[in-house]
């Protein structure tokens, strides 16, 4: 199962920076569980959306070299307020350090002027054909679709409401 944690890309800067978006409505699926009379994100997928935002500073830094951006490892993790139905939060990532196959970024995300989750992330970028030599389309298909997503959160809001007017 994916979740799409990202709702808007604000600023992106290849090979510095990110600061994305995530907004929380009662409408996502778990917080009928996670509780039911005091819904918040999880901090799991909190982190995730730091992941997430992170993931496309680096699909994009690389004009999208690699299929694959996956979290290998989170440092440091400290949670501070929770996120609740109706509230943003304010995702931002910015690159330390990278090698062939490892990207870390300092994340940080912030409610209400307040840090809500900060970690240090580590994440590993490869393509599926590394492993095996006939997953070259699927790579191919993949990149395809996130290039896609990418126009969807970095669409300026006035072209949005254009799209919304114009169906």
């Amino acid at each position: 199962m994916y979740f799409s944690l990202i709702d808007r890309i604000e600023t992106l800067v290849p090979d510095q920076t990110i600061v994305a978006t995530k907004s929380l409505s009662m409408a996502e699926e778990y917080l009928k569980d996670h509780f039911p009379h005091f819904p918040v994100m999880p901090g799991v997928l909190m982190l995730e959306a730091l992941t997430q935002a992170s993931a496309w500073l680096i699909r994009v830094s690389e004009d999208f070299r690699h299929s694959m951006v996956l979290l290998k490892e989170a440092k440091n993790v400290k949670y501070g307020k929770f996120l609740q139905p109706g509230q943003t939060l304010t995702l931002t990532a910015t690159i330390t350090k990278r090698d062939e196959r490892m990207t870390t970024l300092k994340a940080e995300g912030v409610l209400e002027g307040q840090t809500s989750l900060k970690a240090m992330l580590i994440l590993e970028r490869y393509n599926l054909v590394d492993t095996n030599p006939h997953n070259g389309d699927t790579d191919q298909a993949v990149i395809r679709s996130l290039r896609k997503q990418l126009k969807l959160l970095q669409r300026p809001v006035a072209e949005m409401h254009r799209y919304a007017e114009n169906r």
